[in-house]
């Protein structure tokens, strides 16, 4: 085995079987020598007389190779008692109290046995609609997601894998526009991805720059309508913001639904790639593309179609035995799963291939070559797939699909591209066909000494060429990028782009050139620089839909909290935040209230009687809101403390805009019942006097030059430097405190293997 030292480190911290204390208790052979023995015991299943042996010894050497990996769970869970194989699961989220507690609890379970879920809230009834059985109002898709987050964060999955979602909701949902800003502050929501499900129709009117209809879900019929191009702003604005939301087409994901009886494809697993009907699961594996080339007689390296034919063929044969051995968390996702037997062979090391082959990422030739190489895999997985199906029988849904008529097969989809963080680690290559982040950066090791990582093929080349040095390393770790060192020849520049080299056109064309011979989809994300404008992100969003493509997801570098791997040097202890880093404030006081301030109040009515409300100014703005209920009752507490937290808010310089915001429309039940309501509720009843109070005042500061609108927010003066024991938040692995890599939708940590979703 050719196990580097950091992927035994990984192996040893994730896989290796322990004993109740933490202690290792299996070597790497051990594990390697269980899950081949595992695995191969499925082909007793359908011949009692099968070389199982034969057939172990095939898996085994296929791993520990490190020509093909399975995902995750099976490495971590064959010959197991938890013996929970596969990655991914979709569940569906109904209309109904006892629905959606039940998909809660079921995730529990997939998150416990170490899967990720995905989950489409289109279905649920926007927020404010009556609740005929309760006589109150719907609360949402965006409450509901977030108590699947909480319970999400609950379940710990015994110390290997987080659980991680997917959230999805159709752009013509109501809810749409709360859901497109529910990820707009980085704490929320934190352990889903979200993404807008996009139809052919939306894209149109988007193009034709007209209005779109949003369709309540409770009963198909037209609510309302919106603007096309806005809301797509609006998803575009936010994706730029933070990397969310993403966008998947939903009718291109059933345009490739195997089984239409089945029903829609609502949804796909964390990282996007893999479309699933409601119950269903999917199990990954990923050929390392980097040992499937060779030198041709003349020296050029070429693809070794032999080799590749044959672990395209073992590695199916592999994957259809884990659906056999599988201990599937809920009975009706076995059923549902074998129904289809749907497999997902995708593929690591793809840009290391092309540094090997002596081809840039961003070049027509490497494209060419990406949508070549898928189609041979492709094309191979089918044909081992039927030769299964003469052995062991056709999916059992094969007389329903989109298939009937034809040669059988034994799994209604065979590939998928996943990212691959972790598993690409073990293996020493690439992520998936992502490109390399960076070829040089520096890592801050536990006595705060900096180590100059580089890349082995970089190093390799430049060593013989007699260019390698540890200042031009540190040089190039500084740039980020091999395109601005007068040192490196040409030719090797071509060569060596990292993300931020390659333009979005052909992160875009890569992704579409492996779709195109994809069964299921491909995860990828298009990396921005920082200084990425929103109308370069909009134009990859318009990009990836005249491709072809089933989703796209970008992130603009240094925009979310949860840094990627950085390029440039390690921030120190004690160094100061950059410029262009958003500096937030955790420790704001609110100014003291004035002795002395002037007011209006304004009797509101509301569905249980009289709530005056009292606005206080002074010659800053608006500083101070109380409330007081008539005799009929009301809820007094709950309104004297939102009133209490405007005021608190008002006096620390929060936006009134923004305060506004998360009051108006909030719906009470007493209230909406009633007929002829000014308000909503005693929320919505305060946010309309205080609009009210700060209307007037700004006609009297236009008239008068006196009593000016509230104050914009201070000036932040940056965060407190960090003690020396402390990292940059967001910026390190919550767990070793190496940099983390964003690919493919999910983030990653080089170092220890840490992943979000893989």
């Amino acid at each position: 085995m050719n196990i580097q030292p950091n992927a035994i480190k990984v192996l040893e911290k994730r896989y290796l079987l322990k004993d109740t204390e933490g202690n290792n208790i299996e070597t790497v052979d051990g594990l390697f020598t269980r899950v081949s023995n595992a695995i191969a015991q499925a082909d007793l299943h359908f011949d009692p007389k099968a070389d199982v042996a034969a057939t172990a010894k095939k898996f085994y050497d296929l791993m520990t190779n490190l020509d093909f990996l399975p995902n995750s769970p099976t490495l971590m869970n064959a010959g197991r008692d938890l013996g929970q194989l596969s990655a991914c699961f979709v569940l569906p989220v109904a209309d109904s109290m006892e629905d959606i507690f039940e998909a809660i609890k079921q995730a529990a379970l997939i998150h416990k046995s170490g899967g990720g879920t995905g989950f489409s809230f289109s279905r649920l009834r926007p927020a404010g609609s009556s609740v005929h059985s309760t006589g109150g109002v719907a609360s949402g898709p965006i409450s509901f997601m977030k108590v699947f987050n909480m319970a999400t964060e609950a379940v710990k999955q015994g110390g290997t894998r987080r659980g991680a979602n997917m959230g999805i909701l159709r752009v013509d949902h109501p809810d749409i526009l709360s859901f497109i800003h529910c990820k707009q502050d980085n704490a929320e929501i934190t352990n889903f991805n979200i993404s807008v499900g996009i139809t052919e129709a939306f894209m149109q009117a988007v193009e034709a720059d007209k209005e779109y209809d949003l369709i309540d879900p409770k009963d198909q019929k037209v609510v309302g309508s919106l603007s096309a191009r806005k809301v797509f702003h609006e998803i575009v604005e936010g994706a730029w913001r933070n990397g969310e939301p993403g966008i998947i087409f939903l009718d291109r994901l059933n345009r490739d639904n195997v089984v239409p009886s089945q029903g829609e494809i609502e949804s796909t697993n964390p990282c996007g790639e893999q479309p699933l009907l409601p119950y269903e699961s999917c199990n990954l594996g990923s050929i390392n593309l980097v040992h499937m080339v060779k030198q041709s007689p003349d020296g050029k390296w070429v693809v070794d179609e032999e080799k590749l034919r044959y672990t395209i063929e073992t590695a199916v044969h592999f994957l259809d035995n884990v659906i056999e051995v599988n201990k599937y968390p809920i009975q009706q996702i076995e059923d549902t799963t074998k129904l289809t037997r749907k497999i997902g062979l995708g593929v690591m090391g793809y840009a290391d291939m092309l540094l090997t082959m002596g081809l840039g990422y961003n070049t027509d030739e490497a494209v060419a070559l990406a949508e070549q190489l898928m189609k041979f895999i492709n094309e191979t997985a089918h044909k081992a797939s039927e030769k299964l199906a003469e052995e062991r029988g056709a999916f059992p849904l094969f007389a329903d699909s989109i298939y009937a008529g034809k040669t059988p097969l034994r799994n209604a989809t065979c590939t998928t591209i996943a990212p691959t963080g972790t598993l690409s680690i073990i293996a020493g290559c690439s992520s998936g066909v992502e490109p390399i982040f960076a070829y040089v950066f520096i890592r801050n090791i536990m006595d705060n000494t900096e180590m100059i990582e580089v890349s082995p093929v970089l190093r390799r080349v430049l060593e013989e060429r007699g260019l390698y040095t540890e200042d031009l390393m540190r040089k190039i770790a500084k740039e980020g990028t091999l395109a601005h060192i007068p040192e490196i020849p040409a030719d090797i520049k071509r060569v060596f782009v990292s993300s931020h080299d390659i333009s979005p056109e052909y992160h875009l064309r890569t992704q579409a050139a492996f779709q195109r011979y994809t069964d299921n989809a491909v995860s990828k994300t298009v990396n921005f620089r920082h200084d990425a404008t929103m109308e370069e992100v909009q134009e990859a969003f318009v990009l990836a839909y005249k491709l072809d493509c089933k989703g796209v997801t970008i992130y603009r570098d240094g925009s979310r909290d949860s840094q990627v791997l950085n390029i440039g040097k390690v921030k120190k202890a004690g160094e100061p935040v950059p410029p262009e880093a958003p500096a937030f404030r955790s420790d704001i006081l609110p100014r003291p209230r004035p002795e002395i301030t002037m007011g209006i109040t304004e009797r509101m009515h509301i569905g249980c009687g009289n709530l005056y409300v009292t606005v206080n100014y002074d010659e800053n703005g608006i500083c101070e809101v109380f409330t007081s209920t008539g005799k009929a009752g009301g809820c007094p507490s709950q309104s004297e403390a939102t009133a209490r937290l405007v005021s608190i808010a008002l006096r620390s310089g929060v936006s009134l805009d923004e305060i506004l915001s998360q009051l108006r429309g909030i719906r009470c039940p007493s209230t909406i019942r009633q007929q002829g309501m000014k308000c909503t509720s005693c929320p919505d009843a305060i946010a309309r006097v205080v609009k009210r109070t700060a209307d007037m005042l700004a006609a009297q500061k236009e008239h008068f030059g006196q009593l000016p609108n509230p104050p914009a927010p201070p000036a932040p003066e940056g965060p407190r430097p960090p003690r020396p024991d402390e990292k940059e938040p967001g910026t390190h692995c919550p767990e070793c405190g190496a940099l983390l890599e964003h690919e493919g939708g999910c983030v990653s940590c080089r170092s220890c293997g840490y992943s979000k979703c893989s």
